[in-house]
Formats: C-alpha cells, sequence, structure tokens
C-alpha cells in the first residue's frame, strides 16, 4: 500500500507537463495556422492538465504535513501558487469548452482564453519552482 504522503509526490508531475506541453501547442497554432491539430492538443491537453492540477492540489491540501521556519514560508507560496494555478485553470477550461462547444468565433474571448492559458502555465512553472525548493533545499518530501 503506497502511504497517502506519497501521493501529491507522484501527482505533480502529470499538470506541469500538460500545461506547459498544451500550452505550447496553443502558442505553436498561433504561427502554424494550417496545422489544425495544433489547437485541438492544446484544448485537450488543458482539458486534462487541469483535472491532473486539482487531484494535485487536492493531495497536497489533504495528505501533506506543515512546516515551520523558512520550509514553512516557502510552502505557504507554493500552496498560494498552487491555488493560482487551479483557478486559472478552471476559469481558462471553461471558457475553452463553451468556446469549443458553442464553436463560437468570438476573437477578444479566445484572446482571453489564450492570455489566460499563458498565465496559468506561467504560474505551473512557479508552483513547481517552490515545490522543488521545498523538495531540494530543504530535504522535505511534499
Amino acid at each position: 500500500m503506497i502511504p497517502a504522503s506519497h501521493i501529491h509526490p507522484m501527482l505533480v508531475h502529470f499538470p506541469i507537463a500538460l500545461i506547459v506541453i498544451g500550452f505550447g501547442m496553443a502558442l505553436a497554432a498561433l504561427f502554424i495556422k494550417k496545422e489544425i491539430c495544433l489547437p485541438k492538443a492544446g484544448y485537450y491537453l488543458l482539458i486534462i492538465g487541469t483535472l491532473a492540477a486539482v487531484c494535485t492540489w487536492l493531495s497536497g491540501s489533504l495528505f501533506t504535513e506543515e512546516m515551520q521556519g523558512s520550509a514553512g514560508e516557502i510552502r505557504e507560496k507554493h500552496e498560494l501558487m498552487a491555488t493560482i494555478t487551479v483557478c486559472l485553470l478552471v476559469a481558462t477550461s471553461i471558457l475553452q469548452c463553451i468556446l469549443e462547444i458553442r464553436k463560437l468565433e468570438n476573437k477578444k474571448l479566445q484572446w482571453l482564453a489564450f492570455t489566460l492559458y499563458g498565465l496559468a502555465t506561467i504560474s505551473v512553472i512557479l508552483t513547481g519552482f517552490f515545490g522543488g525548493t521545498l523538495v531540494y533545499n530543504y530535504m522535505m518530501p511534499l
């Protein structure tokens, strides 16, 4: 049986990879207009990455221990960034789903969704940075 404290470290890599690669596909779609697979791939990776981020965020909230001192300060930054990331991803996913399901061609909404996706990508990278700082600088598992 896997200890509950190991669940979060096992999950953290999925949202990072899915969101960064998905945004890369959405970004590439801006420059390679003829390739119809890129925007779809970016969309599906966003949805799967959002689900992975929510599961990862919940596992961190439920199964990790409190920390003291400077490690506690880094953990607070990590938790804040994780919460911001999940909120951005959920908002982006909802907006993208609306655009996709209703087949809306509203350029302003598409750019808003793309901008939110970019902010979520930056946020997930920063969240990973703070999590990595905890693990590597303080030798504490998440």
